[in-house]
């Protein structure tokens, strides 16, 4: 298949510019977070089929040994997050709105941050089915926020050729800086990932995407590249624009080609993985280790020391706005970013793996959202010229508002909505396009599974 040459300075179409917000964030260092005195791992955090537990009540463990197995491809392992001792195997509350099934552990007292449990092991010459083996073992999916299996996501299918491994630098969510901070401060770790990533997929090259706000983030990685001598991985600057995050619209800036719909991008030869994702690889496989914590933006008007923190999974929301300083009488926690994050029903949810920021909002901050007026849709276009995809949302909305859900997927493809908010975010009328549209797809999901 031919390489395709990237471009350069080349935005998608459409989109929207909100404030960033990133100010409070951008130039500190990640912190550790220390462990709070419980955690709970749900067993259901990524897509796909939860894993099993494999240790009982009273049981203890030590950090970074495994607790849940998978017993299938599209899932992954959990490893304890901390030294302590198994309090319950019971039903708790989630990041993803439900009850799940979920280990809790309670803490030992003075538990180190080091993971305990993992032997190294030499990958040099490992096959791509070994690599993509140890990736599995490790327990890693998607850091960026979708929490998809890494394995299942750099195992090429038979009758495709990758040839390009793209890496999403972009962090286009306002707030949001994790990924900005693991570019700056863990370039070298990103490099040891991405040489995984292209010798599991057989890539000849490798395209980190960066938006061209964060500068430094492109002047560490270009800074890495040169250590190490490579002459097959770049870094490119793509025009900041949201959602420039979106895997699709990624590809589109670095290449100027479209992934047709319903497709994906090994479609065109390409694996498209976040730098969070490739960075925490290249530290965890030369350990034999599995992924027990993740860094996590802390932020927002009601947080009095933002940040971006390094957590480990498990731990209560309720801790982590504690020790950052989140006022009690916050109005709003958002598990993610303003656009595309939900709202926590429970200060009880845990950390996870998908979980990349947690913002908190005053009462102020939301009022003057909540007393707007929902208005029936004008008709103006905004929505339209907004949509990243090339949607009707309009339309798609005056079906979403009579539940008539069937033709919004087989005529309206709604199946390529990945739910980026821009539509609601310019609309005059004040109408919630992008959670009617979660809903919808909810919704046909459940009939087609009936």
């Amino acid at each position: 298949m031919k390489l395709l040459n990237f471009l350069r300075g080349e935005a998608f179409q459409r989109g929207v510019h909100p404030p960033s917000h990133k100010e409070a964030t951008a130039d500190r260092s990640i912190r550790r977070l220390p462990f709070a005195p419980q955690l709970v791992v749900p067993l259901s955090q990524h897509i796909g089929k939860s894993p099993k537990p494999i240790v009982r009540v009273g049981q203890e463990v030590v950090r970074g040994q495994l607790i849940a197995q998978s017993d299938d491809w599209l899932s992954v392992p959990h490893h304890a997050p901390a030294t302590g001792v198994i309090e319950a195997i019971e039903l708790r509350p989630s990041a993803r709105g439900p009850w799940v099934e979920s280990i809790v552990i309670r803490v030992q007292s003075g538990s180190t941050q080091e993971d305990l449990w993992g032997k190294p092991q030499d990958l040099s010459n490992a096959t791509p089915q070994e690599l993509l083996q140890a990736i599995w073992d490790s327990g890693m999916v998607g850091l960026g926020g979708a929490a998809f299996p890494t394995h299942a996501k750099l195992t090429v299918p038979k009758q495709a050729h990758v040839h390009t491994l793209v890496v999403n630098g972009c962090e286009c969510e306002p707030f949001l800086t994790c990924d900005h901070r693991v570019m700056v401060e863990e370039a070298d770790a990103l490099m040891a990932g991405i040489r995984y990533g292209m010798r599991a997929t057989s890539a000849v090259r490798t395209i980190i995407g960066v938006e061209d706000n964060k500068p430094d983030a492109v002047k560490a990685i270009q800074a890495a590249i040169d250590k190490i001598g490579a002459t097959d991985i770049f870094v490119e600057a793509v025009p900041t624009k949201y959602p420039q995050g979106s895997e699709k619209m990624l590809i589109m800036a670095l290449f100027g080609v479209e992934i047709p719909s319903g497709g994906l991008p090994v479609s065109l030869g390409m694996v498209v993985n976040n730098v969070g994702t490739l960075a925490a690889l290249g530290k965890l496989l030369p350990a034999g280790r599995g992924l027990t914590e993740r860094v996590v933006t802390v932020t927002g008007p009601g947080v009095a020391r933002p940040g971006d923190y390094r957590v480990p999974l498990g731990t209560p929301l309720k801790f982590v706005l504690e020790y950052a300083g989140a006022e009690v009488n916050s109005r709003q926690v958002i598990m993610g970013g303003p656009m595309m994050g939900q709202s926590a029903a429970s200060l009880d949810v845990p950390i996870t793996k998908g979980v990349s920021g947690v913002l908190v909002l005053r009462g102020e901050d939301i009022a003057e959202r909540e007393q707007r007026v929902v208005y029936p849709c004008i008709k103006c276009g905004e929505c339209v010229e907004s949509c990243p995809m090339g949607l009707n949302p309009s339309i798609l909305g005056m079906l979403a508002s009579r539940r008539d859900y069937e033709p919004m997927g087989s005529h309206y493809h709604l199946g390529d909505c990945f739910e980026c908010g821009c539509c609601t975010y310019v609309c005059p009328s004040n109408i919630q396009l992008a959670q009617q549209f979660r809903i919808a797809k909810q919704v046909l999901r459940e009939r087609a599974t009936a």
